[in-house]
């Protein structure tokens, strides 16, 4: 996703958990001729080094991961210019209520195999007005035909201020 948004001409800023998925992006992104900020880091609250404000901040399939994903929404709000987009491409891919952890010794995940758009817009509604909810059907958009939801929300910060 950062090297599209840099193809188009934008300038993101990338954050992940894990190094060596910094170091894949890091490489792709140098092969295409770009240098973009890259960090190591829980993009549910990213580093010190990525709080300044955005104009958009964009997710994808994310959520589902997070032990708070209420939490890591209020703070991802907070990282916005006050006309900036939170952007999040999520999905409901498993219909399992178990919250069992993900992995041994992991907490609880509430959203486990995802979260269905109206969950979602739920979880955003005391935080943010949301712009848009669209359905991503298309097989193109995942290279295959899909039996589950799959779905983009776009949303802004309540007129005011910050979401604490």
């Amino acid at each position: 996703m950062t090297l599209l948004l840099a193809q188009w001409g934008h300038r993101p800023v990338g954050v992940d958990l894990s190094p060596r998925m910094i170091e894949q992006a890091a490489g792709k992104l140098s092969a295409a001729g770009f240098d973009i900020p890259l960090m190591v880091g829980d993009a549910s609250d990213p580093p010190t080094a990525a709080h300044e404000p955005f104009d958009v901040i964009l997710v994808r399939h994310l959520l589902w991961t997070l032990p708070a994903p209420e939490g890591a929404l209020r703070r991802w709000l907070n990282l916005l210019r006050p006309d900036g987009r939170l952007v999040l491409v999520e999905g409901h891919w498993q219909t399992s209520a178990n919250s069992t952890p993900y992995a041994p010794g992991s907490p609880e995940l509430p959203w486990l195999g995802g979260v269905t758009a109206e969950r979602l817009i739920e979880a955003l509604e005391p935080l943010a007005v949301v712009d848009r909810h669209e359905q991503l059907t298309d097989p193109a958009l995942w290279g295959r035909p899909i039996g589950d939801e799959r779905y983009v929300v776009i949303a802004h910060r309540k007129p005011g201020g910050r979401s604490c």
